[in-house]
């Protein structure tokens, strides 16, 4: 499992969307136990802190000691660094077990053998991702040239996993159907710039160029942006399933 985000923990905590209460209900849906919950690769611990609300325990872990120095603390969460492979967790323990935008960084065949182990019989996966975003049309082609041709070339290969909604990842296990899902919220033109700057290809720019593209990038759009906020939608896709 790569760690690309300890870098920027602060932005990334700050400035990433925030998951829909739609998505929880649709997940919930499909949980029948709420003692134990696994948040996998929880980042700053924005879905722990959620499930900390419905489960008695949730365990909340993530590669980068940085990211969880970001998260929120709760009673009933139990954060700790571990690999989303390779866990402590004993067999059979857990009703749900999420990862939000991380699986495309995970060692796959590993991470679902430790799914299968640490899940209860019945227990759900719930894994999610989200591409990118949508505001308007001129806005949007502005946003995309900065995505793919001035960042574009700094994308771990892993990122196209998220462009193609994880379709092209394995999964092994029966899928259940997800109504249509969307982070939807309105945003500054500096809430943008501070999304764009926890982008780890932007920071792999920065490194390798010497300067940040995304002060240039917002002064050219500022023109289109105009005044104040604006709505700003991103597509949600999940692969959630229940282990036998």
């Amino acid at each position: 499992m790569k760690d690309l985000f300890s870098t920027q923990a602060k932005q990334y905590a700050a400035f990433r969307p925030t998951y829909p209460e739609a998505l929880y209900d649709f997940i919930f849906q499909h949980v029948h136990g709420n003692e134990n919950a696994w948040d996998c690769a929880t980042g700053n611990g924005q879905a722990a802190v959620r499930l900390a609300r419905r489960f008695k325990n949730v365990y909340a872990t993530d590669i980068s000691q940085k990211q969880l120095d970001q998260a929120s603390p709760a009673g009933n969460i139990h954060y700790a660094v571990s690999p989303a492979e390779s866990t402590s967790f004993p067999d059979h323990h857990f009703d749900l077990i999420t990862v939000g935008q991380a699986l495309h960084w995970f060692d796959l065949d590993k991470f679902y053998a430790e799914v299968k182990r640490v899940i209860k019989p019945g227990g759900l996966l719930a894994i999610w991702g989200y591409g990118l975003l949508y505001i308007e049309p001129a806005i949007d082609e502005a946003f995309m040239n900065f995505y793919e041709n001035v960042v574009g070339p700094y994308w771990d290969n892993a990122r196209r996993l998220v462009e193609n909604e994880y379709k092209t990842i394995a999964f092994p296990f029966p899928i259940i159907p997800s109504p249509p899902l969307a982070i939807e919220t309105e945003w500054t033109l500096d809430h943008l710039s501070g999304y764009l700057s926890s982008w780890s290809a932007t920071q792999k720019f920065i490194q390798q160029k010497g300067h940040d593209p995304v002060p240039e990038f917002i002064q050219q759009l500022a023109g289109r942006w105009g005044k104040g906020s604006r709505p700003v939608r991103f597509p949600l896709f999940t692969r959630v399933a229940i282990i036998a």
